[in-house]
């Protein structure tokens, strides 16, 4: 499991970057071309809260860099943790789930 990733409820503009390597060689995965969707839900559910496509603007998709940008209403969920899967569809069509979940703590706003 992943180092917790925090939130605060309601925000609507956190970023999150990953970077996808090989697990057999430690090499970075090529992104060029490809679809990346991060899916998000309530941790020891299975219903799928929303999911985000990434984006390799201001990050090196050869490199295997993506960013994943919530937006408004993604986060006005319960204060709870929360889990992501990350989906890599190549341009070759085939498709490849990231095996490690994303754990993400969200908290209640203040105001």
């Amino acid at each position: 499991m992943s180092d917790p990733i925090y939130l605060v409820q309601g925000d609507t503009a956190p970023q999150i970057k990953a970077t996808l390597t090989r697990s057999d060689t430690g090499t970075a995965e090529n992104l060029t071309g490809s679809t990346i969707k991060m899916h998000f839900r309530k941790a020891m559910t299975t219903t799928l809260l929303f999911s985000i496509t990434g984006t390799h603007t201001g990050v090196d998709a050869t490199k295997g860099e993506v960013v994943f940008n919530f937006t408004a209403g993604q986060l006005n969920v319960d204060p709870a943790h929360y889990e992501g899967e990350i989906e890599v569809v190549f341009s070759s069509g085939t498709r490849e789930t990231v095996y490690e979940i994303l754990n993400f703590v969200l908290r209640e706003d203040f105001a």
